[in-house]
């Protein structure tokens, strides 16, 4: 799957059902591997599974459950991000 791909999807928390956004940037690790997805947004730290980037939200992947043809499922349990 490419990230223009990637990009047109709906990024949703499955804790909430909250939209976070749709992706607007991938953070890769040394072995070029996805790391981390960033969606637009205005948070603090969560538990290291988000953290606020100058760009956006940044999602560790890990937190990723479901990549589906509309949306992109992810899974983050904070009050902080529930309150915006």
């Amino acid at each position: 799957m490419s990230f223009s791909e990637i990009r047109r999807k709906d990024v949703v928390n499955i804790c909430d059902g909250r939209k976070l956004g749709k992706p607007i940037d991938l953070v890769l690790n040394d072995s070029a591997c996805v790391q981390a997805l960033v969606v637009p947004g205005a948070s603090g730290g969560l538990f290291g599974f988000l953290k606020q980037d100058r760009e956006g939200l940044v999602i560790d992947w890990s937190r990723v459950r479901r990549i589906g043809d509309d949306v992109i499922l992810v899974e983050v349990d904070d009050e902080r991000l529930c309150s915006q």
